[in-house]
């Protein structure tokens, strides 16, 4: 399904990554989920396509695309499999994106190019065990000491946490001031009093790695700063605004995957000899799918192209097509699922972990409550 907004270049793009995703990852999707390793052989592979930097300008080791680009990568990877999708999203529009945006041009060279050229992975440090939905009350903390800054804390849920080699993350320099005193830093793998932690096992995107980041009196030298002091919630708003798109097209991706796999099920089987796509309840399921997921596509693509075309803030545009494109996929999911039958309840068909994967959608970058609230304040404030 095109857009007419999609230009030829969109189009080709799409076509080069389907093509990609149907020959080098189709066939190893379900194991990656099966064993829960990360893919590094096709990482490797998107690696030197470029597709690790697809938005960011050349000089800083990208391909010069933009953010539509982008997201019709996450889309058709994440149509196949999404815990490969996810790793592309954190590590170009959580971690690159904030360097790019609010990083010095020390910080770009140093920083930006190894990770948009695929050298380097990326990670995005804000959840804490007690700090999610409300990041205001972060509770790692960092104090300038002569000329080192030193950090103390805990993250949690971090994708791609043991593998990052740079790492944006917040703390707070006054706990007191909650969202006003937090700062944003980049630490790199290595470093003393950092180390990543637990990884957890998860229900779904399995073969994505998520762990916990430890600092413990970790020694940061003062032009690891990312933006000005106290600037780091605001720094992190604004890349959750570009990050809940990212969200929405996982979601997206991942619905689209379900029905593509419950369209060609429906096709091949039987139900007391009468073709499955025949059956009126079969073909409910599958229009009703198709124009949510045609929805979603529309509001996410429209909040990609608004970015694209300079507007500063997209936080209404992002959270709309998140909260929707993240609540449908989950629908979407569950009621393809029923086509399957009890041959659903099996490992045998991918369509289970579609829907195990999907989960995660509504709560990545901000929960769909959450998303409700940001909404009606943009809209309410206005």
């Amino acid at each position: 399904m095109k857009l007419a907004e999609f230009t030829d270049k969109h189009n080709a793009f799409r076509e080069e990554v389907r093509e990609f995703a149907k020959k080098e990852l189709l066939s190893e999707s379900t194991q990656i989920d099966r064993k829960g390793e990360f893919p590094w052989h096709i990482i490797n592979k998107i690696k030197e396509r470029g597709w690790l930097g697809v938005p960011f300008p050349e000089k800083y080791g990208g391909l010069g695309l933009d953010t539509t680009s982008y997201i019709i990568l996450v889309e058709e990877i994440a149509r196949v499999c999404a815990s490969t999708a996810i790793m592309i999203a954190a590590h170009v529009s959580l971690a690159c994106q904030p360097l790019y945006a609010h990083g010095t041009e020390e910080q770009k060279e140093k920083y930006l190019i190894p990770l948009a050229c695929g050298e380097k992975v990326g990670s995005f440090g804000l959840t804490e065990a007690n700090a999610g939905s409300d990041a205001g009350a972060t509770e790692t903390t960092v104090k300038l000491i002569g000329d080192k800054w030193i950090i103390n804390g805990n993250k949690r849920f971090i994708t791609n946490g043991t593998i990052a080699d740079i790492i944006v993350f917040t703390a707070s320099q006054d706990r007191t001031k909650k969202t006003h005193g937090i700062s944003a830093f980049i630490v790199e793998k290595g470093t003393k009093g950092y180390e990543a932690g637990k990884e957890e096992d998860k229900m779904g995107l399995r073969g994505s790695i998520t762990s916990e980041l430890h600092f413990e009196d970790c020694e940061l030298p003062k032009e690891n700063l990312l933006g000005e002091e106290y600037e780091g919630f605001k720094v992190f708003m604004e890349t959750l605004d570009g990050g809940r798109i990212s969200i929405g097209v996982l979601a997206l991706g991942i619905a689209q995957g379900a029905l593509d796999y419950g369209i060609k099920y429906a096709q091949e089987h039987d139900l007391n000899g009468k073709p499955l796509y025949k059956f009126q309840w079969v073909q409910k399921i599958v229009a009703d799918a198709a124009t949510e997921i045609m929805a979603a596509r529309h509001l996410i693509y429209h909040a990609a192209m608004l970015k694209d075309k300079g507007e500063k803030r997209i936080t209404e545009e992002g959270a709309i097509a998140k909260l929707y494109a993240s609540e449908i996929a989950t629908r979407v999911c569950y009621k393809l699922h029923s086509i399957l039958g009890e041959d659903g309840l099996t490992r045998k068909y991918p369509m289970e972990r579609f829907l195990r994967d999907t989960k995660l959608m509504e709560i990545g970058e901000g929960t769909s409550e959450i998303q409700r609230i940001v909404i009606a304040r943009q809209i309410l404030g206005k």
